[in-house]
């Protein structure tokens, strides 16, 4: 049986092979990295019900993320992106609806799923960012030295990827974005489908307070939607605890 050193360099050199199968995103087909300005023109997609809440409209490019609460706001995130032809990865996080994200949009065959990443998710992450444009970490409860997310932030920026990371401790993040179950629809007594979600979200960065918003999860159109509820009409909710879904 191979070692754990041995087992990542296979997994590693696997992952490179597939990226180089990737064809190359926007301005770094010309050889030449993204400036500044034009990751702040273009921020990767959301679900729309999140535009509102965030400073760009959409996760900028280049950036780190932090993030925590419901993973079926990270199933969004990864189908807006990739439903809109860009590609993404989801690493160390083995509870991940594909299902759920395939009904919000997302395009399967753009979307690497790593859900057992090993003993150092961080580094398959590393990878990953090279050639995509979204790459969403669970750290499965680590805490990555400050040393180590500065590595990751700038080679998220010279690569003009945006990581997510979830699930750990991760300093130095432009932006955080928490949500919470507030409650949801579909059942009664214990019978029924779970139909209906809504989250409260709250987003902050390094320097703007917080923004916050409730957002809604629910089938319309013969798909699954993000939707923002309208005023005056409020739902009758049973509130929950802060859990995945």
């Amino acid at each position: 049986m191979g070692s754990p050193d041995t087992s990542t360099a296979e997994r590693l050199a696997e992952l490179r092979r597939r990226m180089a199968a990737i064809p190359a995103r926007g301005a770094m087909t010309a050889g030449r990295l993204p400036s500044a300005a034009e990751l702040r023109r273009e921020p990767l997609p959301v679900p729309s019900a999140l535009v509102g809440l965030l400073p760009e409209g959409g996760l900028a490019k280049g950036s780190v993320v932090a993030y925590s609460g419901a993973t079926s706001l990270l199933a969004g995130l990864l189908a807006a992106v990739t439903g809109s032809g860009g590609h993404a990865a989801a690493v160390g996080l083995p509870r991940l609806g594909l299902l759920a994200a395939a009904e919000m949009g997302a395009q399967l065959g753009k979307l690497a799923v790593v859900p057992d990443p090993g003993p150092d998710p961080v580094e398959i992450a590393a990878v990953l960012l090279d050639g995509l444009d979204l790459v969403v970490l669970g750290l499965g409860g680590i805490s990555v030295p400050p040393s180590r997310t500065r590595v990751l932030a700038a080679r998220a920026r010279s690569k003009g990827a945006t990581l997510v990371v979830t699930g750990g401790a991760w300093t130095g993040a432009t932006l955080r974005i928490d949500s919470r179950i507030a409650g949801y629809e579909g059942l009664s007594r214990g019978r029924g489908r779970l139909h209906t979600i809504h989250l409260n979200v709250s987003v902050r960065t390094r320097s703007t307070p917080p923004r916050t918003g409730r957002l809604t999860l629910c089938p319309r159109n013969d798909r699954v939607e993000w939707l923002t509820p309208q005023p005056n009409t409020p739902p009758s909710l049973e509130p929950v605890g802060d859990v995945a879904s």
